[in-house]
């Protein structure tokens, strides 16, 4: 039994974890102040919430690139209309809106992939630069800081836990409520209903889910409108955290989602990944992009840092899973 646990990528990404946090903290106290653990917390939270819907993507055998620019889309779009015509309108108001501009960009996407059955990457590689290219020509390009509807300042400065250091205040925001709900969300998603065993076999086969009597139209729309939502949420709560609305954000920052959920176990191949493990990835990107420079690592060489981990951490795995094949192959010649 242990020697199996040890062979499971999230107690491998675990292990990992444990050891960078060790080393930063020696190397640098300040890793374990309150003020740092906090905006480690904050900076996982949107990354958190995007990761579950790149897990269920994966899950399923497919590859979405587009949710930052729906995101942005989202969050852009909303803010604008609010200032416009809703400047006192409630935060939850632009959460909703934000999330149903994301739902049907993200119906763009499953229309595409469920009618013509293109490949998900060049779908969403297309809708990519197709969403933010709209964005920036018909609905604005000028970043909107100053006139922010007062909402969601208010919610920017909202803070569940505030702690009194040396330098300033430590300040917990709650937005990594949104976060937890939506993990908690996703794994009763996948592992407790019908059209989370759907998912799961539309990523091993296709062909044999569908000779299972699940319909492969409704669950490519149904993930692709998820992603889509959750999407639009992250892009709203990015917006609210950095009390700005600027087109040119987020968009560039899709490969580290993925690295995170492939790294947490997901295989790109469809069909595998927890949501334990993509919020092990999640923390193992945050603490490698925003801890490092703690250890003396300029940011340019940060890059190279988290490939390396990423390198690793994607190939051991496929190396035990090539060496377990072996293993059966020759059982089975015995």
């Amino acid at each position: 039994m242990f020697r199996s646990l040890i062979k499971r990528n999230e107690f491998l990404v675990a292990v990992t974890i444990i050891a960078l946090v060790l080393y930063i903290g020696f190397r640098n106290p300040v890793f374990y102040t309150y003020s740092n653990i906090f905006d480690l917390l904050r900076s996982g939270t949107v990354v958190g919430i995007f990761a579950m819907g790149v897990l269920v993507v994966i899950v399923s055998g497919g590859i979405d690139v587009s949710f930052t620019a729906i995101a942005v889309f989202a969050l852009y779009s909303t803010v604008k209309f609010m200032v416009t015509y809703a400047p006192d309108a409630p935060i939850w108001m632009a959460f909703v809106m934000a999330s149903l501009i994301g739902l049907g960009l993200g119906m763009i996407n499953a229309f595409f992939i469920s009618k013509f059955h293109l490949p998900t990457l060049i779908v969403t590689l297309g809708t990519l630069s197709m969403f933010h290219g709209f964005l920036l020509f018909a609905i604005g390009n000028q970043i909107i800081r100053n006139k922010l509807p007062p909402s969601l300042t208010a919610f920017a400065r909202t803070a569940l836990v505030s702690i009194q250091m040396d330098r300033g205040i430590a300040n917990l925001h709650p937005a990594i409520f949104i976060t937890i709900v939506v993990a908690i969300f996703t794994w009763l998603l996948l592992d407790y209903t019908m059209l989370g065993r759907g998912i799961y076999a539309l990523g091993g086969a296709r062909e044999a889910a569908e000779r299972a009597g699940f319909n492969i139209n409704h669950i490519q729309y149904f993930i692709y409108g998820f992603v889509g939502l959750l999407s639009g949420i992250a892009g709203m709560t990015f917006g609210a955290l950095n009390r700005q609305a600027n087109p040119q954000d987020i968009v560039g920052t899709e490969l580290n989602v993925i690295a995170a959920v492939v790294l947490g176990g997901a295989t790109l191949t469809g069909g595998r990944g927890t949501v334990i493990g993509t919020i092990l990835g999640v923390t193992l990107v945050v603490i490698a992009n925003n801890s490092l420079i703690l250890i003396g690592i300029p940011p340019v060489w940060q890059r190279v840092v988290i490939g390396i981990i990423i390198l690793i951490g994607t190939g051991l795995p496929a190396i035990q899973e090539r060496r377990a094949g072996k293993a059966m192959v020759g059982l089975a010649d015995m």
